[in-house]
């Protein structure tokens, strides 16, 4: 099986990694290509130059598998552009699967198409890997198992499922955290409080990220507006009310035995 990785970034290597067969990197910038292929065994890197109409150049081979590793608000267009290298295999890593997958059925009917969500950064694998099998086959399955042999757990899901789910696991949570970071400030040693100590590392580890990533979840996922609700009813709230909401909160976070989940 021959392997053509369309987005050189960290994601885009992480995948062309853990492949057990030959890949060929294509990126827009040829120096994240020729990097992302020198970190992989006998692994090539060609440039995606751009026509004078500024539109990407299709690569002339066909390949076995192509995955494309695009920023998610990009994904669909890459499908599109990229779909017909695919000789029995079509596969995204975006982190959107509802519109990568529509975008496969339409442009590659033909294929093998599986959509996969690394739900970990790439320097924290192995770890959970949402997928879903739209048109599975030999070639995705050989993919998948290699993927499970090196550590990972396959999570089985569906488009919309994963998709209602990000609004929540990142669009939402990105936001509060965010909020967070910009409207607190760090306090003297010796301050921190448990929940404090808590938020101040996650605002620590957002900020350390890559802020075009963040941005890109926010204009893919629903999530931002209902935590904007939810701190303007707390910042509005009188005692009583503030009362009610802690208590709507605990009925959504608390176990039956009391437990903080």
């Amino acid at each position: 099986m021959d392997v053509l990785i369309v987005g050189a970034g960290a994601m885009g290597t992480w995948i062309g990694r853990a492949l057990d067969a030959p890949v060929t990197f294509a990126d827009v910038d040829a120096d994240a290509a020729a990097a992302a292929a020198e970190t992989v065994p006998d692994a090539t890197a060609v440039s995606l130059a751009s026509s004078d109409d500024g539109e990407a150049t299709a690569i002339e081979d066909r390949y076995d598998l192509v995955c494309l590793a695009v920023p998610m608000i990009h994904v669909t267009d890459a499908i599109a552009a990229h779909a017909d290298r695919a000789s029995e295999a079509i596969i995204d890593v975006s982190g959107v699967m509802a519109p990568a997958l529509e975008a496969m059925a339409e442009h590659a009917p033909d294929c093998e198409r599986v959509s996969l969500h690394p739900l970990f950064a790439p320097e924290r694998a192995p770890g959970s890997i949402a997928v879903v099998r739209d048109e599975s086959g030999p070639v995705t399955e050989a993919l998948l198992e290699s993927l499970d042999d090196r550590g990972n757990s396959l999570l089985e899901t569906t488009a919309t499922e994963h998709d209602e789910a990000m609004e929540t696991v990142q669009a939402a949570t990105h936001a509060a955290v965010l909020s967070f970071a910009i409207a607190a400030k760090p306090v003297p040693e010796g301050f921190e409080t448990p929940i404090y100590d808590q938020l101040a590392t996650l605002a620590t580890q957002m900020t350390g990220g890559t802020p075009r990533v963040y941005a890109d979840i926010q204009e893919t996922f629903a999530g931002a507006d209902a935590v904007a609700d939810a701190a303007t009813r707390v910042a509005d709230a009188d005692s009583a009310e503030l009362e009610a909401l802690y208590r709507e909160a605990t009925q959504t976070w608390q176990t039956a035995d009391g437990d903080s989940l």
